[in-house]
């Protein structure tokens, strides 16, 4: 990971730069703050200078996280009696290689274990003090990054002290938490304390235009949301690029809905419609489904003179919003949001999903052509 790879953080990239410049690298840090802040990218990229002023020869083994002086601890779950982080490393390293400003739900999603405690253990603070008690691979620095430190349970906590205020020789140790919270005050008085703030709006707002093809519109209602957070404004560019595709399929259904009226053969199109959206993943439709619910709320609430509650409004394609809302009213809003419901149902009970959405769009087709 090198300094220009990071996002924003200019003030503490040279911070850090200069403790690698003046030689004043303290063996024990702490960097606080969320992962989406650029914690582990930071850490990576001090890592390789450190490494880098050791041995200027191992440039692409630090960038590849195959330096064998590059050491890392994360939270793992036990399993026969193994706790050792060592087993996922392959997992580990192939996801900070795609995305280094990767969560800690990212990581127990990469390891299936929503149902399972994760933690860093004695045995893994054991291993780490053996590996440490070796010479340098490399005959330079040694660094220790751990990852997720929050995860320490107390008897590793206990252990990691010694390790923290007597490091071998050349040896740094890097500890990454989003707070100080669940951390020992033994261990927070052996570090010295690296606050990551939140990036910068204008190098989020920079990265994202660069990295992404957004509007400014939207791209700046994302770099707000996003309070400095590189993941959650990435939640916030998927959510965005979603809803614009439900938009596009509410608003294809509407048009085809009210004509089916005059034009049976319309069905055909509602039928193709449906088929589209039941190849999707069964928590994409249900999003979809809530997205619909909502949509026709907004209308009932526009067509009720209570504008001032409508936050959103469908707009591509010249789509006639207020015209669309008076056809929404309280003679059809109930079965609307009860069919709708009951897809649901069926779904999360893993129903055929073309039936469903075959049986909705036609529907609702009805409901809508239903008087006031």
């Amino acid at each position: 990971m090198n300094w220009d790879q990071i996002i924003g953080q200019k003030a503490l990239v040279q911070q850090l730069k200069d403790s690698v410049e003046m030689g004043r690298i303290s063996h024990a840090q702490l960097f606080i703050g969320q992962e989406g802040y650029g914690v582990l990218p930071l850490a990576l990229a001090y890592a390789q200078e450190i490494l880098l002023r050791s041995n200027p020869q191992t440039g692409d083994k630090v960038s590849h996280l195959n330096h064998l002086d590059l050491h890392f601890s994360f939270p793992v779950y036990t399993e026969k009696k193994d706790s050792l982080s060592q087993r996922f490393f392959p997992t580990f390293r192939e996801m900070v290689l795609s995305n280094p400003y990767s969560s800690f739900d990212q990581w127990r999603a990469e390891l299936n274990s929503e149902n399972k405690q994760l933690a860093i253990h004695a045995d893994e603070i054991e291993a780490i003090l053996s590996r440490f008690s070796l010479k340098s691979f490399e005959g330079g620095a040694k660094v220790l990054i751990v990852w997720n430190a929050q995860k320490l349970n107390t008897a590793a906590s206990n252990k990691l002290l010694k390790f923290l205020e007597e490091p071998p020789e050349k040896t740094t140790i890097l500890l990454l938490a989003p707070s100080t919270q669940d951390l020992l005050p033994t261990i927070l008085s052996r570090t010295q304390l690296i606050k990551v703030p939140p990036i910068e709006e204008e190098a989020l707002r920079t990265s994202l235009g660069q990295q992404f093809s957004i509007e400014r519109g939207p791209l700046e209602k994302i770099v707000f949301q996003a309070q400095g957070d590189w993941n959650r404004a990435q939640e916030l560019l998927e959510v965005d690029q979603q809803t614009v595709e439900f938009e596009s399929l509410f608003i294809q259904w509407v048009r085809e809905a009210f004509q089916v009226k005059t034009k049976p053969q319309m069905l055909k199109n509602i039928i193709l419609w449906a088929r589209k959206i039941a190849q999707w993943n069964r928590e994409k439709q249900l999003m979809f489904l809530s997205y619909c619910s909502e949509t026709f709320r907004l209308a009932l609430l526009e067509n009720y003179g209570s504008s001032n509650l409508v936050y959103s409004r469908l707009e591509q394609g010249s789509f006639q919003w207020e015209k669309f809302s008076h056809f929404i009213h309280g003679a059809n809003i109930e079965d609307i949001l009860e069919q709708i419901s009951t897809a649901d149902y069926h779904l999360t009970r893993n129903a055929n999903a073309k039936i469903v959405w075959t049986d909705l769009g036609i529907k609702l087709s009805r409901y809508i052509h239903r008087a006031a």
